[in-house]
């Protein structure tokens, strides 16, 4: 029997781990193959000096953290991009001309694109065209792995492999009432909403202004262990976690589903339709080009 697969399109190594980590457990569970692409080496994340002892850079520590985290989530392969990382948006390190924010669009697409051939996903997962919560090297990933889906199909992309036509293309999202409970609870602390993160460079407001509609919720609440023991192994940045962790009852209640923008097929309307990423996938492997290489592209304007 055909295995489902399932790719996503990240940017750091902890990105994988912090944001779908229950979703990746929930999937491996049910014997689906999942693939990441981690598209920088997170050289530019704060990382105080012991968790440095051993290492030779930042980047070394964060891909070793990530390479753990791989093997407890199981995930049946990592791509590993190279890039650089490109802190957050403004800073002087995203206009470094070696990172991602920096990369051409087409350059990166066509890397991806070559994973997706080699691969042969019928399930792809990005980031939202806001990436998360605004960093520049989401965004990039964002935009390059729409336009590669679209590239993959295409027969005129020089590749030594075939085309291939991703059935589903998702951007991650967080429903706007967990985001806005969030907002509230840290006015209750006396937090400013828009100076939040380790260098009070995340605006959550902004998080919320820039989300798109859910269409998908997939239930993950039993999977939250392996979610905290992967995002746990990224200690150099905070093992996921900077706040108290809260009772399990509560967890699920809050965060037991995890939403999804379905960007390919396009719904028909704005409201959750499904509540399994592979609903309607067929694991054949006959998937060739189609329309929506012109659908993809139109997304990502």
């Amino acid at each position: 029997m055909a295995r489902g697969r399932l790719l996503i399109s990240y940017a750091h190594p902890d990105d994988e781990s912090f944001g779908l980590g229950g979703l990746i457990g929930k999937y491996v569970a049910k014997g689906y193959e999942v693939y990441l692409i981690c598209a920088t080496n997170g050289d530019v994340g704060t990382v105080k000096p012991e968790f440095l002892e051993g290492f030779e850079s930042i980047a070394a520590r964060r891909l070793y953290e990530l390479d753990k985290a791989a093997q407890i989530l199981r995930l049946k392969q990592v791509f590993t991009l190279g890039y650089k990382d490109s802190g957050m948006m403004g800073s002087e390190t995203s206009n470094d001309p070696t990172c991602l924010w920096q990369a051409p669009r087409e350059q990166v697409a066509a890397r991806v694109a070559s994973i997706i051939r080699e691969v042969r996903p019928h399930v792809v997962i990005t980031f939202n065209k806001y990436g998360g919560y605004g960093h520049p090297d989401h965004i990039a990933i964002q935009r390059a792995t729409t336009d590669a889906i679209a590239l993959a199909a295409d027969p005129s992309f020089d590749s030594a492999l075939p085309p291939y036509q991703v059935q589903k293309l998702y951007y991650s999202s967080i429903p706007k009432r967990q985001i806005q409970l969030g907002i509230v609870l840290l006015k209750l602390r006396r937090q400013d909403p828009r100076k939040m993160g380790r260098n009070k460079d995340i605006d959550v407001q902004a998080i919320v202004d820039n989300a798109e509609p859910i269409h998908t919720m997939v239930d993950i609440s039993e999977f939250y262990d392996i979610w905290e023991q992967a995002s746990a192994v990224h200690e150099s940045q905070l093992g996921g976690r900077s706040t108290p962790r809260l009772p399990k009852p509560l967890r699920a209640r809050l965060f037991g589903r995890q939403g999804f923008t379905r960007v390919y097929p396009a719904p028909t309307a704005n409201r959750v339709d499904e509540y399994d990423l592979f609903d309607r996938v067929k694991l054949d492997d006959d998937a060739q080009a189609s329309p929506f290489q012109t659908a993809t592209r139109a997304a990502a304007r």
